[in-house]
């Protein structure tokens, strides 16, 4: 669906629900779009229950649905939650198709459209401005030789967000000079510093600057700094994540997940071989090209710091995909990202990750006692690569003596 620039438009990030632990209800996270203007609110299903209920009684003529409130089996099944989240991001299109429901004030005031505070730079958000007033920093960053001291945000047209998290976010930009599209990567300096994360920052850079030519690996073409901001001018990946075609498909041909795994662990290989550890596969971190090639990014750590939850951890990675070694919190080397692989190929065969259960610590329970059950629908080759990558212990791993040569 197309919109004009004037028109507000609105989608609910498909890796972006968050199940809080304690009360158990699904909050959706929803980016609103307004010309040049983004931000995002939290709904949970109500809201959006009573936001139907009154349009309809208002506006009976309108073709408006929500998905039902409940349907036999478990409310938070990964499966129902994904097909209530497709009804609910069609029934906001509709809303905002036509002026007189985007113009209603519950409407405005479900999707925060009056806030003063959406009214200026796309490249900004509330916290940023209401923090900025209160924190400024001038110090600069050294960008090593990625630097481009002539680089500006004026240099490009910033289109949309295609990532966000607690450092800042990714914007799909459009470079004034040759109308080339690319991902720019905007972070906080106050919070990158206050939390002292100018060395895991400046390492993702090297990472980058180090891989610009590999064909599976995102490219860094320069970065920059304002006063307040670092920039990163990255390859712009426009085939979407390897999750939301999962998602759409439930689950991969054999054929097809091998020709992933295979471009993945090539990465990874390459990675290693320069001394850096991935630590975060899955999905979300897997970007498809034109032609439909893997290329892994980092943009899923753009989503981290957003949860709703009521605890904290000091893991490195997503629940579904962390290995035992991480849980127990020993100390883990290449062999962390061959377990990922394992993780994220069996979701690609399967449709769920290997040991997955909505209740967290029984997850990490089933990630550190459960053994893989062998399960129909793939050859014996694929089954065989799974459990030895998905071995607990990573010193008996598939990659733990040769890494990629394994």
């Amino acid at each position: 669906m197309d919109y004009k620039e004037s028109c507000p438009s609105v989608s609910i990030p498909s890796s972006d629900e968050h199940r809080e632990k304690k009360k158990r209800f699904t909050v959706y996270k929803v980016l609103v779009s307004v010309g040049r203007s983004e931000w995002f609110v939290f709904r949970r299903y109500a809201e959006f229950d009573k936001l139907y209920n009154t349009l309809k009684k208002q506006f009976p003529a309108m073709a408006l649905k929500i998905p039902a409130k409940r349907i036999f089996g478990d409310n938070f099944d990964p499966d129902f939650i994904k097909q209530r989240r497709a009804g609910l991001n069609e029934f906001i299109q509709n809303l905002v198709r036509y002026p007189e429901l985007y113009n209603h004030p519950d409407v405005r005031t479900f999707l925060r459209m009056d806030s003063p505070k959406h009214q200026s730079d796309p490249s900004e958000d509330e916290d940023e401005r209401s923090s900025q007033k209160l924190h400024s920093t001038s110090q600069n960053i050294n960008l090593g030789p990625s630097g481009n001291p002539h680089a500006k945000p004026s240099d490009f047209d910033f289109l949309k967000v295609i990532g966000k998290g607690s450092f800042g976010k990714v914007l799909l930009a459009k470079r004034k000079l040759d109308g080339k599209f690319y991902a720019v990567k905007v972070l906080q300096k106050k919070i990158v510093l206050n939390r002292k994360e100018q060395k895991h920052i400046m390492a993702e850079r090297n990472v980058l600057l180090k891989n610009v030519k590999h064909p599976f690996l995102v490219g860094l073409h320069y970065s920059f700094q304002t006063t307040e901001k670092l920039y990163f001018v990255l390859d712009f990946v426009n085939g979407g994540e390897l999750f939301f075609h999962l998602q759409r498909e439930r689950s991969f041909p054999e054929h097809r997940a091998r020709f992933y795994a295979a471009e993945i662990a090539s990465a990874l290989g390459y990675l290693h071989s320069i001394k850096i550890v991935y630590r975060d596969l899955k999905p979300e971190n897997i970007l498809l090209d034109s032609v439909g090639h893997v290329v892994l990014t980092d943009f899923g750590l753009c989503k981290e710091g957003i949860a709703i939850s009521d605890t904290t951890t000091t893991f490195c990675g997503t629940p579904e995909y962390l290995a035992p070694e991480v849980i127990r919190k020993q100390p883990y080397d290449n062999t962390v990202d061959w377990w990922c692989l394992g993780a994220v190929l069996y979701e690609m065969l399967y449709g769920l990750p290997p040991f997955y259960c909505r209740d967290v610590a029984e997850m990490y329970d089933n990630i550190l006692h459960k053994p893989l059950n062998l399960r129909p629908g793939v050859s014996l080759t694929a089954w065989s690569i799974l459990e030895e990558l998905l071995e607990k212990d990573r010193q008996n791993r598939l990659g733990a003596k040769e890494d990629f040569l394994d």
